[in-house]
């Protein structure tokens, strides 16, 4: 029993014939198929006249039908001294002629609404039940609603809804003119004798149904369509649908919301990290679990021996929830590393795969390879600190690596594997298709795995199922096999998906086993590199997934109950699914940022290294170094880049979530030159010279000061006269960074703060960030660390208090 039920089990305790339980329609008794009851418009449309003639036309019928209305209580308060009307008032209101019709058309308009009420409206099966049992034990039931349709059309719609239901009363504001929060629940008290003690009213309205009924002494029982918060984030997902699939955002999400709403209601959550699993990483995993379903169908209907696999570690969770329905999916632990070298013949998947590390060391190599040399262990002692990029390790290792060391490492890996398989999977040699189910995005395992069956002569074609894919990066998958993503590049543009997957690492975390990575195997069994993450991260997780799996185990039994089919149509929930994982990866709550922002990230390549999800200084840091438009395509880390965002300022997680999405106009966010500055620059033998800069200006409109120096310019100082830029304003920086070219130098993720002890001011008032002065003679010295690299980036970013906006020059 959930906690909004409560009231009416103690109502069920007291009642008898003198008892009265009244019941609002909307959205408590009755449930809507859609996101909003503006859904209703939306299928009005698609069923009315004006779709045949304008079948594009929909936002702009849900705006006039939400005007129209909006019109019509206002005519009525000033006629009648009360907004309530009936739904032909409206409809007399709506523009008719736009869509080339008569005034004619109204009844069918009316019609048209009222169809698709019939077509979308469930009973709450929860409310229902009560109702049902309140009047089996004596009480008078009835509803009390406010609505444009009549008593009449809202009997004909609560008895298509449920056929044998009865009721005592039935009161509707359009019908006598008056509202609950004006006479309506007074009409009620009169019409039926009723004493406001020995009465309930059960709604979800906090002032109509809860307010409006205790004014007149009725007891009142609220049941909210969501919590606070759950309500804070089905907003955002309508925002971030409509920017991530703005051609087919809609209200019709075949009753996804609604599922939600009353399973959130049903299953009570102990914690914050069960409820994000329960309201909104669930509605992803079980609409993913059901595409999976229909695709696995598919593969076996031609009585095919398939097998169907889940891929460890992010693919733990998935695995989860198909164990609810069915127990014979496997849960095979394969990494990217493994699949790699098992299938190894060359050094090109090699190379593919350290060539997109940002940054690799030499025990992280031999991890992966597992093995080392003189010549892998000379090359990385020659790097800075020890480490190089994924990139020139790629261009060095033909020269690094015997190809019969490899081949022999391999050859060991690959006969680990197989045992392996073959324990998990003991009829593969005989299978005709091995289903590969996990988060995604390029198909690297799959494609191990290929090439792996193919030097062991198992003919199963193989056949990837993801969450999310890169469809290019399928172009090469062999011709026997098929891959699909349920989030794949007919559902988001690739511009859009990129921008999820930098964003995917938060989620893997969530989805992931608590077992540490792949290592090898030995006689069949997985050996499992340590752990590192926090026995806090451990638990957040573990209650994430335990929410996920609430929510398919309600969601399973209401889905029969409501008669409601979201996953009717998968491609709609495709898109139902993006805009509610989409929405936790681009724009994440407070609650949310509370929760997640602490988690740090494993790479999942044999390293030991643990990286924060969300690193806001670093973050801050890259939009001084960098124009923002740059910071937004930043790479590792911060892992997690709009959760940084979002910890910075909300406003920033949206820009970044616009950005995205191609909706910011590079000439507003770029950075702008605004001017020029003359600043003096101290040699380290003495010298001293001066040099013009430029200076930019920001989106944000802050000024960005970014100065280039050379190796044999042997800077010691620089000194900024900050009081040309502006009198007043607050310090970002300075920030050093180092490289071979300024253009490294500035994509450099090593950014140096130069702190308090290296600078000093003359002149104006100074507090380590802010600063002052009305003398144009003030300026800040900056003193500099010794040069090593070709080329240091010094930047600075001054925010100006004066108010005055700084104009650009270009």
């Amino acid at each position: 029993m959930n906690i909004h039920t409560r009231g009416i089990r103690r109502a069920e305790r007291k009642t008898a014939t003198s008892f009265f339980a009244s019941f609002d329609v909307f959205d408590t008794f009755l449930v809507r198929a859609c996101t909003t009851p503006e859904g209703v418009f939306e299928r009005a449309y698609q069923l009315s006249p004006a779709f045949a003639r304008y079948p594009d036309a929909a936002a702009s019928y849900v705006e006039h039908r939400r005007q129209a209305e909006a019109r019509a209580r206002r005519t009525a308060q000033h006629k009648t001294g009360s907004s309530e009307v009936g739904i032909d008032a409206i409809y007399r209101l709506f523009p008719f002629r736009l869509f080339g019709l008569t005034s004619a058309a109204v009844k069918q308009f009316v019609d048209a609404e009222f169809a698709a009420e019939l077509e979308l409206c469930r009973v709450n099966p929860a409310i229902h039940e009560h109702y049902r049992e309140l009047r089996a034990n004596g009480a008078r039931t009835g509803f009390i609603s406010d609505t444009y349709w009549s008593t009449q059309q809202l009997s004909t719609l609560l008895r298509a809804c449920c056929a044998d239901l009865q009721w005592d009363f039935l009161f509707a504001s359009s019908q006598h003119g008056s509202s609950k929060s004006e006479k309506l629940f007074d009409i009620y008290l009169k019409t039926c004798a009723v004493d406001p003690q020995n009465a309930v009213h059960v709604g979800d309205n906090p002032v109509a149904d809860i307010a409006d009924a205790k004014r007149r002494a009725v007891n009142a029982l609220h049941i909210p369509q969501a919590s606070a918060a759950l309500a804070s984030v089905l907003s955002r997902e309508a925002t971030v649908e409509r920017l991530l699939c703005p051609v087919h955002a809609t209200m019709l999400d075949g009753g996804m919301r609604t599922l939600r709403r009353l399973t959130a209601s049903h299953a009570a959550s102990p914690s914050p990290a069960h409820d994000l699993g329960l309201t909104v990483l669930g509605p992803v995993m079980h609409t993913f679990d059901a595409f999976t379903t229909d695709r696995i169908a598919r593969i076996g209907e031609a009585g095919a021996s398939t097998r169907v696999a889940f891929l460890g570690r992010d693919g733990h969770l998935p695995h989860q929830i198909r164990a609810l329905s069915d127990t014979t999916a496997i849960y095979l632990e394969i990494n990217r590393r493994v699949g790699m070298m098992a299938s190894a013949r060359t050094l090109a998947p090699l190379v593919d795969l350290v060539s997109e590390l940002p940054a690799i060391n030499a025990h992280a190599f031999s991890e992966i390879v597992k093995f080392s040399s003189r010549r892998i262990e000379e090359f990385f002692a020659k790097q800075p600190h020890g480490r190089c990029s994924g990139r020139d390790l790629a261009k060095a290792l033909p020269k690094l690596l015997d190809k019969r060391e490899l081949t022999t490492v391999a050859d060991g890996l690959r006969m680990e594997l197989m045992t392996y398989l073959r324990t998990r999977i003991p009829d593969l040699d005989q299978c005709s298709d091995l289903v590969l189910i996990d988060l995604g995005y390029s198909g690297s395992i799959q494609k191990a795995l290929r090439r792996i069956f193919d030097i062991e002569g198992i003919k199963a074609r193989i056949h990837g199922l993801y969450l999310l894919t890169l469809d290019d990066g399928f172009v090469e998958c062999d011709a026997r096999d098929t891959f699909e993503g349920l989030i794949s590049d007919l559902i988001v543009t690739p511009h859009i998906k990129r921008m999820l997957l930098r964003n995917i690492a938060v989620l893997e975390q969530l989805c992931c086993s608590s077992s540490g990575s792949v290592r090898g195997y030995r006689n069949g069994a997985v050996m499992h590199e340590d752990n590192g993450l926090s026995a806090d991260q451990h638990q957040v997780a573990r209650e994430v997934q335990q929410g996920t799996v609430a929510f398919s185990t309600t969601a399973r039994d209401l889905l029969t109950r409501l008669n409601i089919s979201p996953f009717a149509n998968l491609d709609a929930a495709a898109r139902t699914a993006t805009a509610t994982l989409g929405r936790l990866l681009l724009l994440p709550t407070d609650r949310e940022l509370t929760l997640l922002g602490s988690l740090q990230h494993d790479v999942n390549l044999g390293t030991s290294a643990l990286t924060p999800l969300v690193d806001g200084d670093i973050l801050n840091a890259q939009q001084v170094v960098r124009a923002w438009p740059d910071a937004c395509t930043a790479g590792d880390p911060p892992m997690w880049l709009a959760g940084s965002f979002a910890a910075l300022t909300p406003a920033q997680s949206f820009q970044y979530l616009l950005f995205g999405a191609n909706l910011l106009p590079s000439d507003i966010f770029s950075d702008v030159r605004c001017g020029q500055l003359e600043i003096d620059i101290t040699t380290r033998i003495g010298s001293s010279a001066k040099l013009s800069t430029n200076c930019y200006r920001t989106g944000a409109g802050e000024i960005r000061i970014r100065i280039p120096m050379s190796l044999n310019m042997n800077v010691a100082s620089v000194t900024l006269p900050l009081a040309h830029l502006a009198p007043e304003g607050v310090l970002n920086g300075p920030f050093l960074q180092y490289g071979k070219t300024v253009d490294q130098a500035m994509r450099s993720v090593d950014i140096l703060k130069l702190d308090g002890q290296e600078l000093r001011p003359a002149g104006m008032v100074f507090t380590g960030r802010h600063y002052g002065s009305g003398d144009q003679a003030a300026a800040l010295t900056i003193e500099l660390p010794e040069q090593t690299a070709p080329v240091a980036l010094l930047s600075i970013g001054i925010t100006p208090i004066s108010g005055v906006r700084i104009l650009a020059l270009d």
